[in-house]
Parts: C-alpha cells; sequence; structure tokens
C-alpha cells in the first residue's frame, strides 16, 4: 500500500526533479497528482525516465483531502496560499520555500544532520526544506560537529543560476549567445551581467549589509545543527547551470587534523570524499550534476588559527539542495508518522 502524493509547482525545475527523484528511489505510491498555476493546466510532465507522464491540475482548485504528502516547489507567494489549505485537509506539506524555515512551529529538515526533528510536524502539519546552500553545508559540517565541537564558520558560496529557477537559466544562456555573436547584454534576471562575470548579491540586501541569502544561511545553520555555531557568508552568483560550490574554514572547540576530517567525511552519510593533491584530485559543480551526495574536496589546516579546517564541497542544488531533501524527508515522514500498510 502506497501513498497518494501532489507535488505543487509541477512544471518548475524543482517540481521537475522531484518527480523524476520520486521515480528514481522507487517512492511507494498509489497515486500521483502533478498541481501548477491555471497556464499549465492541461500540460502534461512526465515521471522520471518511465514514460509515464501525468496531467498538471489547477492547484487553486485541487482538493487535498485524502491525500497523504504535498511536495511543495511553487515558491512562497503560492506557498502561503495553498499549504494551509493542503495542511487543514489533512495532508502533510513539504515546503521547498523559505516561508515557513524560521517558524518556531515547523521543523526544518536535513535527514543526515536533525531526524529527530521531524516529530513535530504536527504542529501545523508543514515541514520546511533549508536553503539549497545551507543543506549541502549541513551534511558536511554534522559529522564534524560531533567529533569536535564547531565554534565558527566562515564561507563564500559559488552559487548556480538554477538557484534563480528556469529564468536564471536562460539569462545565463542568452547574454551567453549574445557576447558571442556581438549582441547587446541586457540584465533581467540579476543586477548586472551573470555571463562571464560573478555577482556578489543573492537575494535582497539587509540593514546590516548582508544579503538575505547569506541571513538565511546564518539562521538555519543554528536552528538545523546548534545555536550556538557563529557564521558569516558571502554568497556569489557564478555563470554555472546548476551545481553550488562552498569554500568553507572552520575553526573548532577540539583539535582535529585534516586527516581525521577526511576519514570522518569519508564514511558520513550523504557525503562522499573525492581528494587528491593533484590536478584534476576534486570536484567541480559540472561533475556532481544528476548525483544526489555532497562532494567535499581540498580538505587541509588552517594555520592562522588553532583547530582550523578548510574545504571545498559542491552539489547539485536542484537535488540534495531542493528536491533529493524533499523526498528524503518524505520517506523519513513514512518511516516514522505515516506507516502504510
Amino acid at each position: 500500500m502506497g501513498y497518494r502524493v501532489a507535488v505543487v509547482g509541477a512544471t518548475g525545475n524543482v517540481g521537475r526533479e522531484m518527480l523524476a527523484i520520486l521515480a528514481e528511489r522507487e517512492f511507494p505510491m498509489d497515486e500521483i497528482a502533478a498541481l501548477a498555476s491555471s497556464r499549465s493546466v492541461g500540460s502534461e510532465v512526465e515521471i522520471g525516465d518511465s514514460g509515464r507522464k501525468v496531467k498538471c491540475q489547477n492547484v487553486e482548485h485541487f482538493d487535498f483531502t485524502g491525500w497523504d504528502i504535498a511536495l511543495f516547489a511553487a515558491g512562497s507567494g503560492p506557498t502561503k496560499t495553498y499549504a494551509p489549505i493542503a495542511a487543514a485537509a489533512g495532508c502533510v506539506v513539504i515546503d521547498n520555500s523559505s516561508l515557513y524555515r524560521m517558524d518556531p512551529d515547523v521543523p526544518l529538515i536535513v535527514p543526515e544532520v536533525n531526524p529527530d526533528a521531524i516529530d513535530g510536524y504536527k504542529k501545523k502539519n508543514i515541514i520546511a526544506n533549508p536553503n539549497c546552500s545551507t543543506a549541502q553545508l549541513m551534511v558536511v559540517l554534522k559529522p564534524l560537529h560531533d567529533a569536535a565541537g564547531i565554534k565558527r564558520v566562515v564561507l563564500s558560496t559559488y552559487q548556480s543560476v538554477s538557484g534563480s529557477g528556469k529564468a536564471g537559466m536562460d539569462e545565463l544562456f542568452q547574454q551567453s549567445r549574445a557576447i558571442f555573436v556581438g549582441d547587446p547584454v541586457e540584465p533581467e534576471t540579476y543586477p548586472k551581467q551573470i555571463a562571464f562575470n560573478v555577482i556578489p548579491h543573492i537575494d535582497v540586501f539587509m540593514d546590516d549589509g548582508s544579503t538575505k541569502e547569506e541571513w538565511k544561511m546564518v539562521v538555519e545553520t543554528k536552528k538545523i545543527l546548534d545555536p550556538k555555531i557563529k557564521l558569516n557568508a558571502t554568497c556569489v552568483r557564478v555563470p554555472v547551470f546548476v551545481g553550488h560550490s562552498e569554500a568553507v574554514n572552520i575553526e573548532f572547540e577540539r583539535e582535529i587534523s585534516a586527516e581525521e576530517a577526511q576519514n570522518i567525511l569519508r564514511e558520513a552519510p550523504g557525503c562522499m570524499l573525492v581528494d587528491k593533491r593533484e590536478d584534476g584530485g576534486y570536484v567541480t559543480p559540472v561533475e556532481c550534476v544528476g548525483d544526489g551526495a555532497t562532494y567535499i574536496s581540498r580538505v587541509r589546516d588552517d594555520p592562522t588559527i588553532d583547530n582550523g579546517l578548510t574545504l571545498w564541497c559542491v552539489s547539485d542544488n536542484l537535488r540534495k539542495g531542493a528536491a533529493l531533501n524533499a523526498v528524503q524527508i518524505a520517506e523519513l515522514l513514512g518511516r516514522r508518522h505515516l506507516k502504510k500498510g
């Protein structure tokens, strides 16, 4: 006996990836509904590589009664309208937007990191998926924190344009083409040219000079992993289609060597250590696309502080940063609370 699952925002990048991962991981489903806005009603979306297709239904008119899980990949606006409706109908919402992440009554989950927190979902019948850049970072920090206690993290992210959805990917493609053929470049999605450039600006600016993306990484790390951890991030958009990268500097409470960290990360769930000190002995975002792991490379001691390490990590932001993490939450929810059969 399987679940009845609805995917809200099924025509977007993350929604399509959710459908693919549900099929890929053979999530036990008796029925699936693809939901989208009125302009996508009747269009078909494919469920993985099975060749099976489903027609999109209008989320405005959908009755969530009797459905077990709704995976939301529709952004904060639609989520604010429809997630409470689904939750009130008894359907557990797993939301990929930022809307509920810092709600104290909504668990914010990375299954490899804080699975027990999911038990609090019944307060609102909603579970939040973290920010894409936070999700991959948590998988790396958790086993190191358990081993040596993290005091402080300073990192820079190199985030792909797929984090901005289809519009960001289209803009990178169109600008790259325009530059090659000598056409003018007009930024629309981003405040400056993204092709052959990097932009140290993701989301809106806040009063202290940080961006909201940087703020999200701070507060989400505290909620998921440990409120005592201090974190400072600089988030940068780069001309890569898929895959987020992070250069991470960590200060620990206790001594830990690079070799010890490598051994820990080699065995950690969700992590894949590829760390050869030679040309090409590391992983780049191009190589992580389509994979669910967070790849870690360039682990080394930081001689400028006591108990310091530096490392590099990359992950497919549409997968572990969004769709895969949401499906893993659904699997965890099923094991712990919604057992069928």
